[in-house]
């Protein structure tokens, strides 16, 4: 038939430009030879147009639309424009590669989009920030140690410890705490209430009242179980603070080890023996009853005297030379802990109505400096009000009038007392009340 095309070689392959390609008069095959330039050029100058009978048989067409048609073959779905599209998305690379692998397109366009997608980074990296971002520390976080400043206030109870565990004897058990103990709620609240510094500034300021009247009693007779757990609130504490514990029964600590936050020591306790370990208040008793607690009832000063949130097991030598002191006088020896202390004094002056001294918020002002988005702890959820104070108040103090009447033996006169922030003072309670 004068439209069929005889067998032969025919070039380009769109594949490869210097190979032929063999027709064997009805469909393209697999074979291919190399051509020299002048061969292919005959090729080419000899190529037929078929009619359109021989196009729709598949048979050779022009070579301008070669390319697309030879066997009817597709491109693999990998080097597809809608893949190379999705390599560009998620990265230069991927999409450049598949690009250049992709049959059937002209080296110029593959150039072209290089040259693009190359300038387009240089664009990117002479726009982007000059300074790499590095890490910091939240600004919550007392950047003079790598102690957390969390407002979990004591020691993990599982914490490492340097020291080695005692034996466990048959009169013994050992316990770790763990939230179905009596010490579960010992610790505060992990929960934050905005910052320490801003508390601070919330917190009246007065003078010191007079001491007259205090004594350990006002609190409640020793530790008292507020929580009505079964266990007293040393042994809470001491549950919740030691690590390697040894225990009889429940609720009493036998041994254990500290990693006292005051000192940064590892401390051990030993029940009846000689203990280093001793539980101190943030917010001292003695400081409390002469800056407003000597005023409360007494549910709320024992109140005071069992939370967690003013408790703190640590090394008895550091908790004696503190004795009463505030922040004015003394701060943990250890610096790296001072923001977590005071904001601790913070918290419970907050949540218990206490002022502070003109020298004592300098003091805290100062240490809170170093850090000043330190949280202000959780107020916890212990009440301000225990209901079990375990025993009766003390009796009402009874004073006698001073033999200089009318006279303050402290300040003077009056005015001065109260110039001073001291008072009020209520009739039975306050010997001041009858100056």
């Amino acid at each position: 038939m004068s439209n069929e095309i005889p067998p032969g070689w025919y070039a380009p392959d769109p594949q490869y430009p210097t190979k032929l390609r063999w027709w064997d008069g009805s469909a393209w095959t697999q074979t291919s030879a190399d051509a020299d330039p002048a061969t292919v050029g005959a090729a080419v100058a000899g190529a037929v147009e078929p009619n359109a009978n021989a196009k729709s048989a598949g048979a050779p067409m022009d070579l301008r639309t070669m390319p697309e048609a030879i066997q009817g073959r597709r491109r693999p779905w990998i080097t597809s424009w809608p893949i190379i599209a999705l390599g560009f998305v998620l990265c230069f690379i991927p999409g450049l590669v598949l690009l250049w692998v992709r049959p059937g397109t002209s080296a110029k366009v593959k150039s072209g989009v290089t040259a693009a997608t190359v300038g387009l980074l240089v664009i990117l990296a002479l726009v982007a920030p000059g300074a790499t971002p590095t890490a910091s520390a939240p600004s919550n976080l007392d950047s003079r140690s790598p102690t957390p400043s969390a407002e979990a206030t004591t020691p993990n109870p599982n914490s490492t410890s340097t020291s080695v565990p005692v034996e466990t004897t048959a009169a013994t058990s050992t316990q770790t705490p763990s939230s179905g103990s009596p010490s579960a709620s010992a610790l505060p609240s992990t929960g934050v209430t905005g910052t320490a510094s801003s508390a601070l500034l919330a917190l009246p300021v007065k003078g010191r009242a007079p001491k007259t009247g205090y004594s350990r009693a006002q609190f409640g007779t020793g530790w008292v179980d507020v929580n009505r757990n079964g266990c007293d609130t040393r042994n809470d504490m001491l549950i919740a603070t030691l690590t390697n514990i040894n225990m009889s029964g429940t609720c009493k600590v036998l041994q254990g080890t500290l990693a006292d936050p005051y000192t940064g020591r590892s401390i051990r306790f030993v029940y009846g023996g000689v203990s280093e370990v001793d539980i101190d208040h943030v917010v001292a008793l003695s400081d409390a009853w002469q800056k407003g607690a000597a005023t409360w009832p007494f549910a709320k000063r024992v109140a005071l005297a069992n939370d967690p949130l003013n408790l703190q097991p640590t090394d008895s030598s550091a908790n004696r030379q503190k004795g009463d002191g505030d922040a004015a006088t003394w701060l943990p020896p250890s610096k790296s802990y001072r923001c977590t202390y005071v904001a601790r004094q913070i918290a419970v002056k907050k949540k218990y109505g206490l002022w502070v001294t003109a020298a004592e918020k300098q003091a805290m002002q100062t240490v809170l400096a170093t850090c000043p988005g330190k949280s202000l702890p959780s107020p916890g959820t212990q009440p301000v009000i225990a209901a079990n104070t375990g025993g009766q108040a003390p009796s009402s103090i009874v004073a006698t009038p001073s033999k200089k009447a009318g006279l303050d033996p402290d300040m003077g006169t009056c005015k001065a007392a109260k110039a001073a922030g001291y008072g009020p003072y209520y009739r039975g309670v306050n010997p001041e009340y009858y100056y």
